[in-house]
């Protein structure tokens, strides 16, 4: 049978067309697919199926060390109206669509007051006449809001989608939202820096401090679900659930960092300072009270903007002479008693001058260890570290070492420095290197770490790491907890940390830093003042910077709390005791009054009249509180003025009457409490600003200065 080749071929050529024509048309529908009916096709897969959503879970908490709420989230939301239908039938999808817009035609004026009533910085008319615009153009992920940045509260959102048409599911009535975890601080900035900042895309996880350290337990783990269609409805199925982030529990005080934080802001503005650090520690744990980073901005006014109390890589100063006097106290060179020849203030050092602060007045002249601690002597103390280290520095840089002030600290939190103390076997190491840094300079040790080891000394020799973390929780259980540890069990031998604490509370009670101390307990510390090195400029005169810094413990007996302020200023004057130390000083007073919890009974003798000390104000108020309280009141003469002034006798206060001002000149309110002074200014015709809390110190327009009505009065409290 012979093969009949044309026909054969006639029809090859036939099934090539066909498959070729099927060809064609496979490309050009998946080509319709893909461009001009994206949109129909996406809205079909949404409503049937969605594979591997993620769900993010809510961000732990992080709270102060008795439980208060410092930075949580809070959801915040995105409101939109959808004017499709997501119909996949034709004749179902126009009926639909029919229905929502004849729906949405019906109710929105009532949606529009409603609106307005929610959100009333926006007009009814102006929300119509916007949500007729995203139904003109079809939007099907159109913003309701005017301003489509603005998110809007949780309270604010279920407002919304209790009104008409909004009710319904998103597929009924179009309106859906999008959620957004937004970090709040309760305390505004309080603390800030420690706490710590996330991206402003909350997705991209933790920027700093606290958040970023505990990122891991905050963020949780996020779950999976999808939405599936079952018996005609949609389901969403959990794949796996969220889990919920941790909540952080610090060892944050949010008294004590207020307190803290106004007390050296106030001082930063009197001296015109760059920056100011302030960190309270307690001793027995190392658990931080409260760390303030304070740097000053374009405008004048102070922020947290960087982690000064850990990362700052400066030279010390006179803080860092304790640590060397320690060294030879401990070696057995010297005792308190050991005397130095400091001279007229001036001493040639090989080749180089060292200058004590008062070289200008005469120098202090022969002077003991104890004294030499006291007034802050450069010349005592590197006279005394060079006579004895000079043929061997490595001993007295192995002293530093034994006491660990050159370790890192390994905190909870990243960007700390590490201490930069150099010895001998390296480069740069001159002659002078040893006395010049015996005093401070030369060497570069981070506050906390000067911190950590005064905070040693109050805790009779024991080294412990500075915590800012001391749990995590889950539903209010402790999951893990962070526990003190020892960074070295004994810094020193008991003799010289006898010592060294009875130089320490003399340097307060005797020495330069008396402003640091208190009438209420003693506390104990050293000042520093030292120059901060302009870089290859070193040292430029004119445009010096200073470091002046308190670093010291209270009360002196029984320690409670080590605490270090370190301010960096421009120029002259500089001075750690009137300037730190008076920061140092009143934290102190407040944190233990903070702290005070004594019985009545314990204090005074029950029988005994308690005579208060009373501010000048009005009269009649005066009068009022003393009665309540019980206290003999004695008035001198009859008081025509309002006004009084008080004296504090042994058994009752004596009132005198107090010329009422005169309508052009200003008053006298030094002395007066804060509401007193600015109402009597006020009455006056004056403008007040205030800095501080307490009483009246100090008025920056004299008391019976003529005055212009308006005129603006500064007034310091104390």
């Amino acid at each position: 049978m012979s093969v009949d080749k044309k026909s054969i071929m006639v029809r090859y050529f036939f099934v090539m067309l066909v498959m070729a024509l099927i060809g064609v048309a496979v490309v050009i529908k998946a080509a319709l697919i893909m461009f001009k009916e994206r949109d129909y096709w996406n809205a079909v897969a949404q409503r049937f199926v969605k594979e591997n959503v993620s769900v993010k879970p809510a961000r732990g908490n992080i709270l102060s060390a008795d439980g208060k709420l410092m930075a949580g989230s809070l959801p915040e939301y995105k409101i939109y109206l959808d004017f499709m239908t997501g119909e996949t039938d034709e004749k179902r999808r126009a009926k639909e669509q029919y229905r929502r817009d004849t729906l949405l035609e019906h109710h929105l004026d009532t949606i529009c007051r409603g609106l307005h009533h929610i959100f009333p910085d926006i007009s009814a008319q102006t929300f119509k006449s916007h949500l007729q615009k995203g139904r003109k153009i079809k939007s099907r992920n159109y913003n309701i809001l005017p301003d489509k940045r603005r998110r809007i509260s949780y309270i604010q959102y279920k407002e919304a989608k209790r009104l008409p048409v909004f009710c319904l599911n998103r597929y009924k009535g179009g309106f859906h939202e999008q959620v957004f975890n937004q970090r709040k601080r309760p305390f505004g900035s309080l603390a800030e820096q420690t706490l710590g900042r996330l991206y402003a895309d909350t997705a991209k996880g933790a920027r700093s401090g606290i958040e970023l350290a505990f990122d891991s337990l905050l963020r949780g783990r996020d779950g999976i679900t999808h939405r599936q269609k079952v018996k005609n409805k949609y389901l969403n199925i959990v794949d796996r659930a969220p889990v919920d982030g941790c909540d952080i529990q610090t060892t944050l005080d949010v008294s004590m960092q207020d307190i803290c934080e106004k007390a050296l802001v106030d001082k930063l503005r009197e001296i015109n300072a760059y920056t100011g650090v302030v960190v309270l520690m307690e001793v027995a744990t190392g658990e931080i009270k409260a760390m303030v980073n304070m740097t000053r901005g374009n405008d004048g006014n102070y922020y947290e903007m960087n982690s000064n109390a850990i990362s700052d890589m400066l030279e010390p100063g006179s803080t860092f002479k304790t640590a060397s006097i320690m060294v030879a106290l401990e070696d057995g060179y010297i005792t308190p008693e050991t005397e130095v020849e400091t001279g007229n203030g001036v001493m040639m050092m090989h080749g180089s001058r060292m200058r004590d602060h008062n070289w200008a007045r005469g120098g202090y002249g022969k002077i003991n260890v104890t004294r030499i601690l006291e007034v802050s002597s450069n010349i005592g103390v590197s006279y005394l570290i060079d006579k004895f280290y000079h043929d061997n520095p490595q001993r007295f840089v192995d002293g530093l070492k034994r006491m660990s002030i050159d370790q890192p600290l390994h905190l909870q939190i990243r960007g700390e420095g590490k201490p930069n103390i150099r010895g001998p076997k390296e480069r740069y190491f001159a002659k002078t290197t040893l006395p010049w840094m015996s005093i401070g300079y030369e060497t570069q040790v981070p506050p906390m770490n000067i911190l950590t080891f005064y905070n040693a000394i109050a805790n009779n020799g024991t080294m412990v790491r500075p915590k800012l973390v001391k749990a995590a929780l889950k539903d209010g259980q402790v999951v893990e907890e962070y526990p003190t540890e020892i960074i070295n069990s004994k810094i020193c031998s008991d003799r010289t940390l006898e010592q060294i604490r009875d130089i320490l509370q003399k340097v307060v009670s005797q020495g330069l830093a008396k402003p640091a101390g208190s009438k209420q307990f003693h506390v104990s510390g050293k000042t520093g003042t030292a120059q901060i090195s302009q870089g290859a400029s070193g040292y430029k005169t004119g445009t010096t910077k200073y470091l002046v810094s308190f670093c010291g413990y209270f009360p002196s007996e029984a320690p409670k709390y080590s605490m270090i302020v370190s301010i960096q200023k421009p120029g002259l004057p500089a001075s750690g005791g009137q300037m730190a130390g008076s920061v140092f000083g009143k934290i102190a007073e407040r944190v233990y009054a903070h702290n005070l919890r004594l019985r009545l009974e314990d204090a005074i003798d029950s029988l005994s009249v308690v005579i208060p000390d009373v501010k000048p104000g009005l009269l009649s108020e005066t009068k009022e509180v003393l009665s309540g309280l019980h206290v003999p009141v004695h008035t001198e003469g009859n008081i025509d003025s309002p006004w009084a002034q008080a004296q504090v006798g042994t058994d009752a206060v004596l009132l005198s009457g107090m010329n009422a001002p005169k309508a052009d000149v200003v008053p006298k309110v030094i002395g007066m409490g804060a509401r007193d002074a600015v109402y009597l200014l006020e009455s006056a015709g004056m403008k007040v600003q205030l800095s501080g809390v307490g009483r009246v110190k100090r008025q920056s327009i004299e008391p019976g200065t003529s005055h212009a009505k308006g005129r603006t009065i500064h007034l310091t409290l104390n």
